[in-house]
């Protein structure tokens, strides 16, 4: 080797033995969780993506992670920076029957591998956990075992693709059925090299039955959470569909009957008891339905994610994050609400420095006072 080289290979080693000594230190999921830690996890890519221009809704399909992969390793690092503890590849809706229907099967497992990848080297670099992500298939149907079949074979192989790529641990969300979800939680078992199972319903079903909010196979979510959680599952809860007025609510109810780990990720909505999911928010104004490019009009502030943060912590639920229409100044408010400051956090407003609004002896009082007077005071002026 040139002598030129010899330090530049040095220092590569000492890197390379620092990156091996903090990932031997670095606690996995459970090992947190059974220390009383909480693990806040950003979900919600696929609205975040169409938000920035990079995903079609319909068929949903991530094509983004092949055709603009610098979008979404920015993404990745977007909401570590803002406080997420973990990067969930971004592979929902990366399924064969999904990409079947956009006419891009023959570059799933490019498209489920390049995701995980990245990923993996986002968190490697910001000393975060990585996740294999599988979801709802949107084609189960309880006594369809031909169905069933072909969701077993889908859960199968991008098991074996996140086991491949390193994942830290499996996340299975968004199912409507808990027969869907008893199916992934099998799956990970058994394809996922004893992989921790984070498995979490959506509580989509507006209807009741006996008084208690239900699963899309008639079974009440206590009772699912339950079950999921005696099948083996190392976390249960709720993702998606409902914001954290109305989620919330349902976990209260399922605190009392699960004693393990809970998780709750809420879509960032405000959700009413009239308007329970966001399949069903209505402009105050037109009336239309927002579903799926308006919901902003009914958008969580971050005061709203921060309460929404304290209360998990009241009921003792330590895997928490936010779904569909995530944006990462709301994981920084969610993160603040543990009392943690993300890099981010840095950035986190200071109004005692603003000319309107600030008590800073450096704001010109002069200037603050005339504005508030013109900005707040309605009527014509003399």
């Amino acid at each position: 080797m040139h002598e030129l080289l010899k330090p530049l290979e040095t220092l590569t080693e000492k890197m390379r033995q620092q990156y091996q000594d903090n990932t031997l230190s670095m606690k996995g999921l459970l090992e947190r969780l059974n220390d009383d830690e909480s693990v806040i996890i950003a979900e919600g890519y696929a609205f975040h993506l169409d938000r920035l221009g990079y995903l079609q809704f319909g068929s949903g399909v991530p094509e983004a992670v092949l055709d603009h992969p610098e979008v979404v390793r920015s993404a990745y690092r977007d909401f570590v920076h803002n406080g997420s503890d973990v990067v969930l590849a971004f592979t929902y809706y990366a399924t064969r029957v999904k990409a079947r229907l956009k006419g891009v099967e023959d570059s799933l497992e490019r498209m489920n591998r390049a995701a995980l990848k990245m990923a993996r080297e986002v968190a490697d670099s910001t000393g975060t956990l990585m996740a294999g992500n599988i979801c709802n298939t949107n084609i189960y149907q309880p006594d369809n075992e031909g169905r069933r079949d072909e969701i077993w074979n889908m859960f199968k192989e991008m098991i074996e693709w996140a086991v491949e790529a390193g994942a830290d641990f499996i996340v299975g969300e968004t199912y409507a059925h808990l027969g869907e979800a008893m199916l992934a939680l099998k799956a990970i078992k058994e394809f996922g090299k004893g992989l921790p199972a984070v498995i979490t319903l959506a509580p989509f079903v507006v209807s009741t039955k006996n008084g208690q909010a239900i699963t899309a196979d008639m079974v009440p979510l206590t009772e699912a959470c339950k079950k999921l959680e005696e099948a083996g599952a190392d976390v249960v809860g709720l993702n998606c569909g409902r914001g954290p007025a109305t989620m919330m609510p349902l976990m209260e109810e399922i605190r009392k009957t699960c004693k393990g780990p809970l998780a709750a990720l809420p879509v960032p909505y405000r959700t009413t008891v009239e308007q329970p999911t966001f399949f069903m928010l209505t402009d105050p104004v037109t009336g239309r339905k927002l579903f799926p490019e308006d919901t902003e009009v009914s958008s969580c502030i971050r005061e709203d994610i921060y309460q929404f943060g304290k209360r998990c912590r009241e009921l003792g639920i330590q895997y928490f994050g936010i779904c569909c229409g995530n944006r990462p100044v709301l994981m920084r408010s969610l993160a603040e609400s543990l009392g943690r400051s993300p890099p981010s956090s840095r950035f986190s407003a200071d109004m005692s420095r603003h000319y309107v609004y600030g008590t800073d002896t450096k704001v010109k009082k002069d200037v603050s006072d005339e504005s508030m007077k013109l900005y707040h005071t309605l009527g014509e002026v003399k």
